[in-house]
């Protein structure tokens, strides 16, 4: 089966680094009903930042306007999906260093039952050169 890529919308909010502030904002999500592709938070600073890709962008912007989240996005970045196997992910960056393209962060997990998943992403001036190396 092959790895299934596709470009998707990503935002994000700074908040304090303390606990309880992920469970914060993902309880208010799911409370709203908006399903996440994926989510990835980590620290800046003296601060967090959550990322969050969701599966309808434009719901997800009225619930964080609603709760007056500073959102910063829609930037874009890549989902990736397949069948777990020895090099998955390292196929995946060998297309885009092929094409020189560097990649500025990624995140990939074991998914079960025979499944990976992975979110990247490269600078906005590379975005659609990604696209392309990816074949979407």
């Amino acid at each position: 089966m092959a790895d299934m890529i596709r470009q998707v919308d990503y935002f994000y909010v700074e908040t304090q680094d303390k606990p309880g502030e992920g469970e914060r904002a993902l309880a208010l999500l799911r409370d709203a009903g908006i399903s996440l592709l994926a989510f990835s938070g980590f620290p800046k600073g003296r601060r967090a930042q959550l990322d969050f890709i969701p599966a309808d962008p434009a719901a997800f912007r009225a619930v964080a306007k609603r709760a007056k989240w500073k959102l910063k996005g829609p930037k874009k970045g890549f989902l990736i999906q397949g069948e777990d196997r020895t090099g998955a992910l390292a196929e995946i960056m060998g297309r885009l260093a092929a094409a020189k393209i560097n990649v500025t962060a990624s995140d990939a997990v074991c998914a079960g039952a025979d499944r990976y998943g992975a979110i990247l992403w490269v600078k906005p001036r590379d975005v659609r050169r990604a696209a392309k190396a990816f074949g979407i």
